[in-house]
C-alpha cells in the first residue's frame, strides 16, 4: 500500500463510511486537533520517566484513536457500528484518573502558571490543545450531532492533563508556579 493516494489534492478527505469532505470541514478539524493532541501526548510521553505517568498516556493514547473515529464516522455512515464510540464508562475512567492523580497533591489556593519541569510543560501544551479540540467539537456538535460522551470526555481529558502536570512537577520536587497578578 502506497502512502500517498492523490485523491485529497482536490482539498478533499474521506470520512469513514466514503463521504467526500473539505479538509477544513469541523469535523475534519476536530478530528485532526485530536490527532495533534496525541502527538502532543507522544511528546509528553518521550519526556516521561514516571510510571504512573506513563500508565495513564499509555491508557488515554489508544482512546484519542478511538475518539479520533468517532469525530470521523457521523452517526447515519454506513460503517457507524464499526467503530469504537465514547461511552459514559470512558468518562468514568478519566474521574477516576484525575482523582487518583490528585490524591498526594496539596490543595490549589491559587492559579498556577503552565510550566516547572519539561513534563509539566509538556503536559501544559497537551492541555491546551485539548481545550482547542474541545471547542472545536463544541461548534461541530452545533452544526450537526457527535456523539452524546464526546464532549464530557474531552473536557474530563483537559482535567486530568492539568492535574497531570501538576503531579510531574510534585514528582520532580518543582513547586508549582502560582499566578501573581499585578
Amino acid at each position: 500500500m502506497k502512502l500517498y493516494t492523490r485523491q485529497g489534492d482536490d482539498g478533499s478527505t474521506g470520512l469513514f463510511g466514503g463521504q467526500r469532505v473539505s479538509k477544513d470541514a469541523l469535523r475534519v478539524e476536530a478530528y485532526g486537533t485530536v490527532d495533534e493532541l496525541n502527538s502532543t501526548l507522544g511528546l509528553a510521553a518521550a519526556a516521561c520517566a514516571s510510571d504512573e505517568l506513563s500508565a495513564i498516556i499509555d491508557a488515554i493514547q489508544p482512546r484519542l484513536f478511538d475518539l479520533g473515529a468517532d469525530l470521523c464516522t457521523p452517526a447515519d455512515s454506513p460503517h457507524a457500528d464499526k467503530i469504537a464510540r465514547i461511552a459514559e464508562r470512558h468518562v468514568d475512567e478519566l474521574e477516576r484518573m484525575i482523582d487518583a492523580t490528585c490524591a498526594p497533591l496539596p490543595p490549589m489556593k491559587q492559579f498556577v502558571l503552565p510550566g516547572g519541569c519539561e513534563l509539566s510543560a509538556r503536559l501544559h501544551v497537551a492541555r491546551c490543545v485539548c481545550r482547542r479540540a474541545e471547542r472545536i467539537i463544541v461548534s461541530l456538535d452545533h452544526a450537526e450531532p457527535v456523539g452524546p460522551n464526546v464532549v464530557a470526555y474531552v473536557n474530563r481529558l483537559s482535567d486530568l492533563l492539568f492535574a497531570m502536570a501538576r503531579r510531574a512537577n510534585q514528582l520532580a520536587g518543582v513547586e508549582d508556579v502560582p499566578w501573581k497578578p499585578e
